[in-house]
């Protein structure tokens, strides 16, 4: 069982170790979007963006919602926006602790 815990894990967070991946779920934790939405937004070719969302569907992290001809994506579990939140909050703290470094290692220079 623990086996298949850590499997998932590192199935889960390989799929999100995409910096396009990352931003769409940005994006869609403001709410529910289609590919030309995404597309605008991102400022990408809409291929990239569509493989980017086949990956995520493949691993579950969104799913799509056919409206006519569009497909509407949004967030499977809405728990992934603590998830980046959370990572931005890490990624933070290791800033702080680089620019702390700098700071200590410019006053020995002084």
């Amino acid at each position: 069982m623990n086996l298949e815990l850590q499997r998932f894990k590192a199935d889960f967070f390989k799929a999100l170790s995409h910096p396009l991946r990352i931003r769409i779920l940005e994006l869609l934790s403001e709410g529910d979007k289609n590919v030309n939405e995404l597309q605008t937004l991102i400022g990408s070719e809409g291929s990239a963006v569509s493989q980017q969302l086949a990956v995520l569907r493949s691993k579950n992290i969104v799913f799509g919602t056919k409206d006519g001809n569009k497909v509407t994506y949004s967030l499977r579990d809405p728990m992934l926006i603590e998830l980046l939140t959370v990572a931005k909050h890490i990624f933070n703290n290791h800033l702080i602790d680089t620019i702390s470094m700098l700071d200590r290692f410019n006053e020995d220079q002084a």
